[in-house]
């Protein structure tokens, strides 16, 4: 028996496809961008998305969380949610507003006044659009959710925001490519999932919603500081270039991470709150998981470090030469950021929400030690302190979910070795093929040559030798492609040892 069942697998393949499709117009338009306006224009941005990212927060709170992790759902629990999204998020917009002069000053960069300004209406968009966005995960209907996604982003980025770039309007062309983004989500989910909008105030069960949003919120808060404090440090320490510089160094960095998470953290949260009494197959989905991350997730960043000087000049170009040092150091430190999103969900599904907050407020306080005395060093000092922060939160996140979960480390260790192994000999063959064209000083030939050695050297030993990935690995792979049965079939026994998979007995989710 699996611990995901065919609905949740479902969506998490919907989810993953939408997602894929999403990180490659993300991945085009932000090159057409970082292009065409460049690094100082990206850091005044970076600045107003600092401020965005904080004050959404504040404008959520949480109230359309509780829709997602209610087993049952009434009227008025949407009516109160969609209530005080907009109440809160009217406040937020207006705040940020005011203070746009206080926090540009801060800075130290006048020109990000009016970007924080635009950006505040963002504030009150994703608040609305919130209620009808948890509803469809909560239906695990993650198609619709998906191409919502896509559509929009090409709304904003590929019908405005790369337009408006080529035509010269600077940081402008990224703030209307956010809030045109932010109103076609808000539009396309409600349509897609209409609910209910009469103002609800109070009810019985509010208690409840507000206790669940309060705990979201103090969640988010602190993820927020984890997550931001190297760029509030590099802004206000350094400058708006070198801003630029590190936030799209992270951005690509957490591309595949956002892959990766994007396709896996909503459908497991989702079909995690409803497996909040079975934690044994909870357990189950989630050790699997982690052993793909382990096996198949940290090799492919290992690559990607080893190639990231090729990438970025490649995409991006000369002038965006330093970033390569930070994709370097961020890339290697993205898979803790993986284990540390698929983490989160037991905790919440099993009751504990206060716990990633409190939990993380020690490894707060380190980081915000090592970016204080550390960023003014450059940004590559402030890329090393957060993939150390990173690595932290995983650790501290992931231990608690496994005892939560009663699992062992150690009986993860088997699939952190088949990791490893592959990561030595992806690192062989990336190696291998940079030195063989090292003369010719091509990104594109490099990058080419170390993608197909190593490429080769993992295929032909997964080839001759599948048992390889190991049980849990194996068996998740299967669940998503099931066309490669007949390869992995010839593991023989350790497929035998694995988790049965039984359809006809297995619980839907």
């Amino acid at each position: 028996m699996s611990g995901l069942g065919e609905s949740g697998v479902t969506a998490v393949k919907w989810s993953a496809i939408s997602t894929l499709a999403r990180f490659v117009l993300q991945l085009v338009a932000q090159v057409i961008l970082a292009r065409t306006l460049g690094p100082e224009i990206f850091g005044i941005f970076a600045i107003g998305m600092v401020v965005l990212t904080f004050a959404t927060f504040f404008s959520g709170f949480g109230f359309s969380w509780s829709l997602l992790q209610r087993t049952t759902l009434c009227d008025e629990d949407v009516r109160f949610a969609w209530t005080w999204q907009l109440v809160v998020g009217l406040v937020t917009m207006l705040g940020v507003y005011f203070l746009a002069p206080t926090l540009s000053t801060y800075f130290r960069e006048p020109r990000a006044q009016s970007v924080i300004e635009w950006l505040s209406i963002a504030c009150l968009l994703s608040a609305a659009a919130a209620p009808a966005t948890y509803l469809l995960q909560r239906d695990l209907n993650f198609r619709a959710g998906g191409l919502i996604q896509v559509g929009s982003y090409m709304a904003g980025y590929v019908a405005v925001g790369v337009p408006m770039a080529m035509l010269g309007w600077g940081a402008t062309s990224l703030v209307a490519a956010w809030l045109v983004q932010a109103a076609v989500v808000l539009v396309a989910s409600y349509a897609v999932k209409p609910h209910a909008v009469r103002p609800l105030f109070w009810y019985a069960d509010a208690a409840s919603a507000v206790g669940t949003g309060r705990a979201v919120f103090l969640t988010n808060i602190v993820n927020w500081m984890l997550n931001n404090l190297d760029r509030v440090m590099i802004g206000r320490m350094l400058n708006a270039q070198a801003l630029g510089l590190y936030n799209v160094a992270y951005n690509l960095a957490a591309m595949p991470n956002n892959l990766l998470l994007g396709a896996l953290q909503p459908a497991f949260l989702a079909a995690g709150a409803r497996l909040q009494g079975e934690l044994e197959r909870l357990g189950r989905a989630y050790f699997q998981m982690l052993a793909t991350i382990f096996v198949l997730v940290f090799p492919v960043f290992v690559f990607l470090a080893l190639v990231s000087i090729d990438l970025v000049h490649l995409l991006y170009g000369a002038k965006w030469g330093d970033a390569g040092s930070v994709l370097r150091i961020l890339f290697l430190s993205m898979p803790a950021y993986v284990i540390w999103g698929l983490s989160t969900p037991v905790l919440w599904n099993t009751g504990r929400k206060y716990y990633e907050s409190v939990l993380q407020l020690p490894i707060l306080a380190v980081g915000a030690l090592g970016f204080y005395f550390y960023a003014d060093q450059g940004i590559q000092a402030a890329a090393t302190v957060a993939a150390l922060v990173l690595v932290l939160r995983a650790l501290v996140i992931g231990t608690t979910a496994f005892r939560v979960l009663k699992l062992s480390w150690i009986e993860l260790l088997p699939n952190v070795g088949r990791g490893m192994l592959l990561c030595a000999l992806c690192a062989i063959g990336v190696k291998t093929g940079q030195a063989a064209v090292s003369g010719y000083e091509m990104p594109l030939l490099s990058l080419a040559a170390s993608t197909l050695m190593a490429v080769c050297i993992l295929a032909l030993l997964l080839l001759v030798r599948p048992q390889l990935l190991g049980v849990q690995c194996a068996t998740m792979v299967l669940r998503f492609f099931p066309g490669l049965a007949q390869l992995l079939s010839r593991a023989g026994p350790i497929m035998q040892r694995g988790p049965a998979i039984d359809p006809a007995g297995e619980q839907r989710l």
